[in-house]
C-alpha cells in the first residue's frame, strides 16, 4: 500500500487546488482562494487559518477540499493524476472506461452554469446535439475525450454545483484522446488546461481550434502527431506558477511549440471579462 499512496502524496500542492477550481491569490503565491477558504501552502504543507485546519500532502489537502474521507480521497486523486512520474510501470490491462450514464433530467442544470461561464446558449445546445456534451445524474457536466478513430476515450467532469469540482470518468485514458473544437480549415490549435477553457478560447479566437489536455502536461502521447498536421500550435495554460512552469517543459520537448498566455488566469475568466470575446490569434 505505500507504494500507492507514497507517489499520490508528492503531488504538487498547487496541482490539486487548480483541480479543485481554487484560485491564487493576486499579490501573494503562497495563498490560494477555495470554496472552504484561503489555503495557504508551503512546500507539502498547508493551512486554512479561516478554519484553523491543516495538513500535509496531496491527500490530506484532497481530505480537506473536498470533504471526503481517506480512501474516497485517495480515488479523487488517482482519477484526476492517473499517470505520475514516479509510479511503476502499469503491469496490468488498462482500466475500463466508465463514461457516467446521460441523464437528460439534469441538463437545465449544466446550461445555467455554462451560461453563468459565458457560454452561449446556442453552443451549448450544438455540443449536446453533437454527443460531446452531456449532464450526468449529478448534474456534472461531461465533456467527451475522443481519440483519433473519434471513438470516446475519456471525459472530463465539472461540478455544476456550487462547490467547485472537477475529475475524470474512471478509466479515461488521456494520452490517448482529447476535447477539441476547430473551425474548418483551422490555421491555429491552442492547447489550454479544462474542456471549459477550451470552449472558451475557441470562443475568442474562433477562427482557430483548442484542445483540452485534461489537465496542465507537458508531453500528452498524442501530441507529436498533432504537430505532424498543424504548422502552429500554442500552449495556452493558465497564467499561474503550474501553467507557466509546465508550459515551459512542454516548449522544451517542442520548441515550435509557442506560448499563449491568457491575459487572466485561465481563458474563461478572459471570456467571461469581454462584452464581445473576438479575437484574432497572433502569427508570430
Amino acid at each position: 500500500m505505500r507504494d500507492r499512496f507514497g507517489p499520490l502524496r508528492q503531488i504538487p500542492l498547487p496541482a490539486v487546488l487548480q483541480a479543485c477550481g481554487a484560485r491564487p491569490d493576486r499579490y501573494d503565491k503562497a495563498k490560494w482562494h477555495t470554496a472552504q477558504g484561503t489555503v495557504s501552502i508551503t512546500g507539502t504543507k498547508f493551512m486554512n487559518w479561516q478554519r484553523s485546519q491543516g495538513g500535509g500532502g496531496a491527500i490530506d489537502l484532497a481530505m480537506h477540499l473536498n470533504h471526503l474521507a481517506f480512501a474516497a480521497a485517495v480515488r479523487w486523486l488517482e482519477r484526476q493524476f492517473p499517470i505520475l512520474p514516479s509510479a511503476s510501470p502499469d503491469r496490468s490491462s488498462p482500466r475500463r472506461l466508465s463514461l457516467p450514464p446521460p441523464d437528460p433530467r439534469q441538463l437545465p442544470a449544466v446550461r445555467r452554469y455554462l451560461q453563468q461561464r459565458a457560454i452561449p446558449e446556442a453552443l451549448i445546445l450544438a455540443l449536446v446535439e453533437s454527443g460531446e456534451l452531456y449532464a450526468d445524474g449529478r448534474a456534472n457536466a461531461v465533456f467527451l475525450l475522443r481519440g483519433p478513430d473519434h471513438q470516446p476515450v475519456g471525459a472530463e467532469l465539472r461540478g455544476t454545483g456550487p462547490v467547485c469540482w472537477r475529475g475524470l470518468a474512471p478509466g479515461s485514458r488521456k494520452n490517448l484522446g482529447y476535447f477539441s473544437l476547430q473551425a474548418p480549415g483551422a490555421p491555429a490549435i491552442v492547447l489550454c488546461e479544462s474542456a471549459l477553457d477550451a470552449i472558451s478560447c475557441f470562443l475568442l479566437h474562433p477562427a482557430g481550434g483548442a484542445i483540452s489536455t485534461a489537465g496542465a502536461r507537458p508531453n500528452p502521447r498524442w501530441l507529436p502527431a498533432l504537430l505532424a498536421q498543424s504548422s502552429l500550435v500554442y500552449c495556452g495554460f493558465d497564467a499561474d506558477d503550474t501553467g507557466e512552469n509546465l508550459a515551459r517543459q512542454m516548449r522544451a520537448h517542442y520548441p515550435v511549440i509557442r506560448r499563449l498566455r491568457p491575459c487572466l488566469h485561465d481563458w474563461n475568466d478572459v471570456l467571461r471579462s469581454r462584452p464581445q470575446p473576438t479575437l484574432p490569434l497572433p502569427s508570430e
